[in-house]
């Protein structure tokens, strides 16, 4: 039995079925332990490292060059900060939409509880009445509903897309099909969905905007979209302690763009911004380096330099985990910096400049302000207009200075609750009385009081704004249309029922109970909805307080007291008890508030409220300085658009943003008259000596042209070295009059065209080769006669002026202006030196030169004030009328020293009221150049004692 146990048991141990099964049994055991060691053993360890790794190559852009003044004054630089970034690391489901604008609600929440905002460089914001409104227009704005509606072209928009209004577009961007932002009433389906609803439209701006921005990386994972700049250290600290709720949220280390003393360079500077499509389309051309996370320069010296201050983007392979937090980087290649732009300005000379324009500007205003309610301009000259305390008055709230808003809250003060009170009284009295004209009164528009024909003409522009009067439809030879438009004879109920009758109202703007509504019907509705619109619009707002103002129901005591109740003045505790027992009168109150610059020109934007002066080397075209009043803060504008201050910048009356130095076009007046007398020594219509005589008044055309002089007196016989001095009109209407000799007989365009022969000649035809924005100038191609001294259609920016000026001052050389001095790497090598380039080269005799200084050294030498000047200044003055009801354009071009020119000068104040103003500024800055004058002495931050002006109106 024993032998058959031993037997059966090595069969067992010898048979392939056993050997097989303590296999098994080893492997089952190993498998065991290795699943108890992974799961019980370091189970915890194992599971928190564990992540899904995916690879991607992510680029990183290189530092922004620097800019520099010609001195190595610094004035663009790049900070390092911190930046918010969301990726879209959303699954595809019904819930993404809903997922990811809760996420970025919340996100927004916590930036603005730490004081930073999100980036709102979106083509939508709110206008002043709270309605969405387009920032962008003409091609700027297709190309945007282009992007918004997928069309790759222009060309592609559907009609209505190409019309689509800001409402329509952010409720289709908002909808079902795009990005879902709004609430559900029941269900979750498209019929319970709700566009823009549970958020204010602010709230709906800011997350669309960041929607929009994510769509144009086309939602490719782990691409992130830059949400905030330059956040707080509190904003980075809460959102990293709350990054697990924030899915695809991070804080990266970024560099934001910094500028120094920003608001005399901005409009020469620019500043930097995220690409948009058709700029990105444009940079490819030249470097398919750019994608659409770029940073560029979006004006300015910025954007011109583009590709010399945009550094060399360097890449590395990131691993991202599985909710797409980096984990693992290799393959470091490292971005290179951008080069450094040194420009021709001197960063001192243009700060003081600017600031001697603010305080002319100021001097100006005091001057001319007078304690009156109204003032009438159809009896007097342009030259003699005066400014009454009361639009002073209201220009503080038309301006938005005083936060017409703040009235409302319950923090108001004495004052604004006052005024408020009495506003909303006004504006229950302006509605009663307006709906019962529209239904029983029916006054003609001629017979209204003027505030009522404001009100109502109002009314009209903004049923023709909204669309509900279609302008296409109108017809402007309608004998209705005239008699209420032109012959002021039928009143507002009138006119709307004859709209209604003539179908030009789009009915599918009314809340119509039916299609088939009657006359009488769509006019009830007509008249509901223009009141619904006025309720809360700020304008007509802005006129209601202007008649309270006219009519004393606001006092100019209380509107002072707003400007110390809201703190937008900062004034000595003295000061303001005087105003307040009433020491002082409203009227001395603002007025030293004017002439101490607690409240500026640019604030007021009043005339005038804006200047310009360049300055250039005569003997290279470098530009000095180039200053544009006012100016604005670029820090605000680069990374990432702060949406409040852009939205006060489209709104100032002073209009900041516009580069008064390059971009305003006025007629040069009598500055031009070295052009004509080019043209009459080049020509052979005069000679050194010839003269022509001064009566007073041109009889040779009809109507007669007349001198300056005309009614006090004649200039008798001048050469033209004598009618420069004497800014005699006369000598070169008789001047421009033989040039338009043809075979005997007068021709007005022959005329012309010699004239702008020698425009040309002075680089008067095109744009002067300054390397930021640049409207080109426009020579005069009417009235030869009077084009000679620089009338007809003649318009000219200031820079325009200055290289002319220049061309002048080095007797003949036409530079093409630069702002540009050299280009260096970030080790100091120099790249690129910019050299003179000499546009062309304008032949005149010595003589002939002699005989145009020697007249711009006597006008010069007539001026009193320039006497005490230890440099000899020769230049042209130049007044021009661009509307009998506002002050005349001052302009005054100048070089210096008179024997061997250094620099020239062009200055224009517009509606500036004289020339002699604009030289008297011009002179400062001169003083200033040369070191005439103690800096403390010169700039005082007070408005400058102008006195009466005692040049003629030339």
């Amino acid at each position: 039995m024993f032998e058959d146990f031993k037997e059966n048991l090595i069969n067992t141990i010898t048979s392939r079925t056993f050997v097989l099964t303590i296999a098994m049994i080893l492997i089952a055991v190993v498998i065991i332990e290795r699943i108890f060691d992974l799961q019980i053993v370091h189970g915890e360890e194992y599971l928190d490292s564990f992540e899904t790794k995916i690879m991607k190559e992510r680029t990183i852009s290189g530092s922004r060059g620097c800019i520099y003044d010609r001195n190595g004054n610094l004035l663009a630089y790049n900070e390092l900060a911190h930046s918010v970034t969301i990726e879209d690391v959303y699954e595809n489901s019904k819930m993404k939409n809903y997922n990811l604008n809760s996420t970025i609600a919340t996100l927004i929440q916590m930036l603005e509880k730490n004081g930073d905002t999100t980036v709102r460089d979106f083509k939508i914001d709110l206008d002043d009445n709270g309605r969405y409104a387009f920032t962008v227009e003409d091609t700027q704005l297709l190309r945007f509903l282009a992007d918004v509606y997928g069309c790759l072209s222009i060309d592609d928009l559907k009609e209505q897309e190409r019309t689509a209004t800001a409402e329509e577009v952010v409720e289709y961007l908002c909808g079902w099909s795009r990005f879902r932002i709004g609430e559900y009433t029941s269900e979750d389906t498209k019929d319970t969905f709700i566009p823009g609803n549970g958020y204010t439209k602010e709230e709906v701006l800011k997350i669309l905007t960041i929607r929009y921005d994510m769509n144009t990386n086309s939602y490719q994972k782990y691409i992130a979209t830059t949400v905030a700049t330059d956040v707080s250290e509190e904003t980075v600290a809460v959102i990293m302690e709350n990054c697990n709720e924030l899915e695809g949220v991070s804080i990266v280390e970024d560099t934001v763009r910094k500028y120094v003393d920003s608001i005399y360079f901005a409009p020469i500077i620019g500043y930097t911004g995220k690409v948009d499509q058709e700029e990105l389309k444009e940079l490819q051309t030249k470097n398919n380096a750019y994608d659409l996370n770029d940073t560029v320069g979006k004006l300015g010296i910025e954007k011109s330099m583009e590709s010399w201050l945009q550094g060399k983007k360097g890449s590395e392979t990131v691993f991202v985990n599985n909710v797409g937090k980096v984990i693992e980087t290799s393959n470091y290649v490292e971005p290179a910096a951008g080069n450094d732009i040194y420009l021709t300005l001197d960063k001192d000379l243009q700060i003081a400049c600017y600031k001697i324009l603010e305080e002319k500007l100021a001097g100006i205003l005091y001057s001319n302000i007078i304690n009156t309610k109204e003032f009438n301009t159809e009896n007097v000259t342009s030259s003699k207009i005066k400014i009454p305390i009361y639009d002073v008055y209201f220009a503080l709230i038309n301006n938005n200075i005083i936060n017409l808003s703040h009235f409302e809250e319950t923090t108001a003060a004495e004052n604004e609750k006052a005024v408020y009170d009495s506003f909303l009284a006004r504006k229950e009295d302006v509605f009663a009385t307006l709906r019962e004209e529209l239904f029983n009164t029916k006054t003609t528009y001629e017979n209204l009081k003027k505030e009522y024909q404001v009100y109502e003409s109002y009314i009209v522009r903004m049923l023709y704004n909204n669309g509900v009067l279609d302008k296409e439809k109108v017809d402007p030879e309608d004998q209705t249309y005239i008699a209420w438009t032109t012959d002021e004879v039928i009143s507002l109920n009138e006119y709307l029922n004859y709209c209604i009758a003539q179908n030009w109202v789009d009915v599918t703007k009314l809340s119509l109970d039916s299609q088939y509504s009657d006359t009488e019907e769509i006019y009830r509705k007509l008249v509901d909805y223009l009141f619904g619109q006025l309720e809360n619009n700020l304008d007509f707002t802005k006129s209601i307080y202007k008649y309270m103002i006219k009519d004393d129901v606001i006092s100019g005591r209380q509107i002072c007291m707003i400007l110390l109740e809201q703190n937008l003045i900062d004034i000595s505790e003295e000061e303001q008890n005087k105003l307040i027992s009433s020491a002082v009168s409203s009227y001395t109150f603002m007025m030293d508030r004017i002439k101490n610059l607690d409240i500026t020109p640019a604030q007021l934007a009043l005339d005038p409220c804006n200047a310009s002066m360049v300055i250039t080397d005569v003997n290279t075209g470098d530009v000095l300085a180039l200053v544009s009043y006012p100016g604005y803060d670029n820090n605000k504008m680069a990374n990432g658009v702060d949406a409040e201050y852009f939205a006060q910048l489209r709104s100032d009356l002073s209009s900041p943003m516009l580069n008064y130095a390059t971009q305003q076009r006025t007629a040069p007046g009598s500055t031009f008259k070295m052009v004509s007398a080019t043209a009459g020594f080049k020509e052979g219509i005069i000679n050194t000596t010839t003269t022509f005589v001064c009566n007073g008044q041109f009889n040779e055309i009809d109507p007669p042209p007349r001198c300056w002089i005309y009614g006090r007196g004649s200039h008798g016989a001048l050469n033209v070295t004598g009618a420069i001095k004497n800014s005699c009109n006369v000598f070169f209407y008789e001047m421009a009059y033989r040039l338009g000799m043809v075979d005997g007989v007068y021709s007005s365009e022959a005329g012309l065209e010699k004239l702008q022969k020698y425009a040309d000649m002075y680089g008067l035809t095109e744009t002067s080769g300054v390397e930021i924005e640049e409207y080109a100038p426009q020579v005069s191609n009417t009235d030869a006669v009077r084009s000679a001294i620089g009338q007809g259609t003649n318009n000219y920016t200031t820079v325009s002026l200055a290289r002319y000026v220049t061309t002048v001052a080095n007797s003949g050389t036409c530079y093409d202006l630069t702002l540009i001095d050299k280009v260096t790497d970030r080790s100091g090598n120099l790249l690129m030196e910019k050299e003179p380039q000499m546009r062309n080269q304008v032949e005149l005799s010595s003589g002939e030169w002699n005989a145009i200084h020697t007249g711009m050294r006597q006008v010069v030498e007539a001026k009193s004030y320039y006497s005490d000047l230890k440099v000899q200044v020769a230049g042209k003055t130049g007044t021009a009328e661009e509307n009998k009801n506002r002050a005349n354009h001052a302009l005054f071009v100048c070089y210096a020293p008179y024997d061997n020119p250094e620099i020239a000068v062009a200055t224009r104040i517009a509606y500036g009221y004289s020339s002699d103003y604009a030289a008297r500024t011009t002179k400062d800055v001169i003083s200033y150049y040369f070191d005439l004058v103690d800096e403390d002495d010169l700039i005082t931050d007070t408005a400058s004692e102008l006195g009466a002006s005692t040049a003629q109106t030339d």
